[in-house]
């Protein structure tokens, strides 16, 4: 059930005012929609139990840290080869979501997560030439200097 009050609105404009009356209808019951509203949450299931195990299980990210590259090495090497990337506020295994590089970025890099501030990734099937490794950890992305993709 709804119903409404209604509200006088004076509009002032060049050529004096108008008076107008306009009825708002208000939500009487929980959950009723009221126009203009856009939505309702009335009958929107809720998160039900709290499991207190999974919470202490979630892992805590620092996002105000942003990663680092400081090298890549080698600086040169092949599809299929292992390259360290080592630099600072890579964050945890957690945290730490992936390494691509600009010259395959459609493939995906398979990497070792060693500590905060190395990763070990191998080298995706990709065109021969300069590329940039980028990293995306917790606290945002990082980018390295170019790195030479040798042919195999």
């Amino acid at each position: 059930m709804q119903k409404g009050h209604s509200w006088v609105f004076i509009v002032l404009g060049l050529f004096g005012f108008m008076v107008s009356s306009v009825t708002l209808p208000y939500a009487e019951e929980p959950g009723a929609v009221v126009d203009g509203a856009g939505f309702t949450l009335y009958d929107t299931e809720s998160i039900k139990g709290f499991d207190a195990a999974k919470v202490e299980q979630d892992p805590i990210c620092d996002r105000n840290k942003r990663p680092r590259i400081a090298k890549v090495e080698p600086d040169e090497a092949k599809p299929g080869d292992k390259v360290v990337i080592t630099g600072e506020n890579f964050g945890t295994k957690e945290c730490f979501h992936a390494v691509t590089f600009s010259a395959a970025s459609n493939t995906p890099v398979l990497f070792k997560f060693m500590s905060d501030t190395a990763i070990e990734a191998t080298v995706p099937d990709a065109k021969a030439g300069m590329s940039v490794v980028i990293i995306v950890a917790g606290g945002g992305s990082a980018q390295s200097k170019p790195v030479l993709i040798k042919s195999k």
